[in-house]
């Protein structure tokens, strides 16, 4: 058994893999920069039998403050709508950087306990609840 990086030529061998497994998304432009780590394992015939195939992603954080004082002053008070005013610039603000970056794609992990009504704006900006796969997260410790 062998593991090493990708090879151009390897490029159809991978294609077949994909299509053999009948999943329903296309195969991934492997020339896009935020593939970072593309792996093949070969055979005993020296063959690609499987490939790891990594691309950066992004996890999107939210911070507001919702003190009442900073620094040691009350500070002016905010409307719900003025908010929302602000989250939608710093939404598209934060999505024209993103794509500018070369990013395809970003996600965000709602606590439960206010999934459900941020959700619902996060929907109207365009953003998709995606429960059609099951995610999973590996946590790297150093060794």
């Amino acid at each position: 058994m062998k593991i090493r990086e990708y090879d151009d030529a390897d490029l159809a061998a991978l294609r077949r893999m994909h299509a053999s497994q009948g999943f329903a998304y296309p195969f991934p432009d492997l020339r896009d920069p935020i593939f970072i780590s593309k792996l093949v394992l070969e055979d005993n015939a020296g063959r690609p039998a499987m490939a790891s195939l990594a691309r950066l992603t992004c996890e999107i954080y939210l911070l507001v403050d919702r003190d009442e004082k900073r620094d040691g002053k009350v500070a002016d008070a905010i409307s719900p709508r003025e908010r929302y005013a602000q989250l939608l610039a710093l939404h598209d603000a934060g999505e024209r950087d993103l794509i500018a970056r070369g990013l395809n794609d970003a996600h965000a992990w709602l606590p439960p306990h206010i999934a459900k009504r941020f959700g619902r704006r996060l929907t109207a900006l365009g953003w998709l609840r995606d429960d059609a796969w099951t995610p999973y997260c590996k946590r790297f410790v150093s060794k």
